[in-house]
């Protein structure tokens, strides 16, 4: 009785990678290097400028809520140019505006928000954004720097604990806000995300569809 060949590695949804706040120079380009790090490690990108950031048309808005509407027409195109699942990854204020869109379709599997700004001087901005991410069922990863000027460790851990389901944190010991968004932990926080996705949203799922595709 011999040993047959290992089973494949289920299939890994795509990622959909949402820039930091568009008011604050945040752009596509921002997101290369993650781009890069999880697509060294098998998995579809696609990063793309909302609206009124570098050819994008429209108008950037202050607290992100046209964005959604950016960030579910990408995850349309997505889906069907892929046929595959999703998985929204969102920094800084590129954060709550993913986590918005986050119910949007079943293809979006997870969500991975990297220095949510959940801070008292961020709300004023962006709590529009906080009840979808804080209701969904969905799997949730959250990627914080301690030294995070605008959400405290303190501030992020009273958030998760209102949620429910597949929540998950990991700090960064002695990294601040920007750090994070810097190119010296692009690796990290790919890394932490693609293990997440192979935890909790590898496989068919109620999103899956036929075909597939490669985005860079």
């Amino acid at each position: 009785m011999g040993l047959g060949p290992p089973a494949p590695e289920p299939a890994l949804p795509a990622i959909i990678l949402v820039h930091q706040w568009s008011m604050m120079g945040g752009q596509a380009s921002l997101m290369y290097g993650i781009a890069h790090e999880l697509n060294e490690r098998g998995l579809h990108v696609v990063t793309f400028d909302m609206r009124g950031v570098g050819g994008s048309s429209g108008h950037k808005t202050i607290n992100g809520q046209d964005e959604v509407r950016d960030v579910e027409a990408v995850c349309e195109w997505a889906h069907e140019r892929l046929g595959m699942d999703l998985v929204l990854l969102g920094s800084s204020a590129g954060a709550p505006v993913a986590g918005s869109a986050i119910d949007f379709r079943p293809y979006i599997r997870a969500y991975v928000g990297v220095g949510y700004v959940f801070g008292l001087l961020s709300s004023v901005i962006f709590w529009p954004h906080y009840k979808a991410v804080l209701r969904s069922s969905k799997p949730r990863l959250f990627i914080q720097g301690t030294e995070d000027g605008y959400t405290s460790p303190a501030q992020l851990q009273s958030k998760l604990d209102k949620m429910s389901g597949v929540v998950e944190k990991h700090l960064v010991p002695g990294v601040g806000h920007f750090e994070l968004e810097g190119p010296d932990y692009d690796s990290l926080v790919a890394r932490l995300a693609v293990d997440f996705v192979r935890r909790h949203a590898a496989g068919p799922g109620p999103g899956a569809g036929a075909g597939g595709g490669g985005a860079g």
